[in-house]
């Protein structure tokens, strides 16, 4: 995976910067906002695929550029052109997007800088979990443009914070502070401005440190639970927890990780 950490004039709409086993994705689009526009979905996406298909790769975090803006929301004069035919395949691309980052082996962590409204929120929610800076604002504004939600924000929201306070701030519209978000249950925690990133950059490390291979499976097993049908039991998501339990036990992994705590020394992992 190359690097690419210039925001210059004529960069691309995401930038990508490695450090170790962790990569950051930061939304580059300072002149909007960083709002999400067609190629800037294609760009994420793309970014995605590659981080997914890295085996050196053990965990991404996503942050928009400049302190101002995670990510506004969609690209308003884009999107205010569209037709019925036109936003379906803005809202399928979207949601393409979105899913495929529920499905990347590695956790993904929202590092929410600044504005996350509308579709920002929405790719915020579509990451494992949320770290806020105290001055962020969240919320999804659409019904005040004529829409609603377009990338999974419907049912991605309600999963996160519980039907009622979702509906209250769909139906309404209305944006609220990182605290407020910290209390709902949107964020996992709020960090003062300046010192986000490496909140957010010292987890990531503590994630990259463990065990690939049962990191990986702990988040398949937890999106499978996350992901299954108002007719699909419970028990259903349990065997998927069994199986992934029980198919740890033969990776080298395992073997180290136990062995590592008996002898009481760091383990290895070989992600095997």
């Amino acid at each position: 995976m190359s690097d690419n950490t210039d925001p210059g004039a004529g960069a691309s709409p995401v930038i990508t910067a490695r450090d170790g086993a962790v990569v950051t994705l930061t939304v580059n689009r300072p002149e909007a906002r960083n709002a999400l526009d067609g190629p800037t979905v294609a760009a994420l996406t793309t970014a995605f695929e590659a981080i997914d298909g890295d085996a050196s790769v053990r965990c991404a975090i996503l942050t928009g550029g400049g302190d101002r803006a995670f990510v506004a929301g969609a690209d308003i004069k884009a999107m205010a052109g569209l037709d019925r035919a036109g936003a379906l395949a803005f809202a399928e691309r979207g949601h393409r997007m979105a899913d495929f980052m529920e499905q990347v082996r590695v956790p993904i962590i929202a590092a929410v800088n600044g504005w996350a409204l509308g579709a920002g929120l929405e790719l915020a929610l579509a990451c494992d979990f949320i770290y806020a800076a105290r001055t962020a604002k969240l919320g999804m504004p659409e019904v005040g443009l004529g829409v609603i939600p377009g990338f999974g924000g419907t049912q991605r929201l309600p999963l996160r914070v519980g039907v009622a306070r979702a509906r209250e701030l769909i139906y309404s519209g209305i944006m609220i502070d990182a605290d407020e978000g910290l209390r709902i249950g949107l964020c996992n925690a709020v960090v003062e401005p300046d010192a986000l990133m490496q909140r957010v950059r010292e987890l990531a490390a503590r994630i990259a440190g463990h065990a690939p291979l049962a990191v990986q499976a702990a988040k398949q097993t937890v999106t499978a639970g996350l992901l299954r049908g108002p007719d699909e039991p419970l028990a259903a998501a349990l065997a998927v927890e069994r199986d992934q339990f029980a198919a740890l036990f033969a990776t080298t992994d395992q073997k180290e990780g136990m062995r590592a705590f008996v002898d009481k020394r760091p383990p290895a992992w070989k992600g095997a």
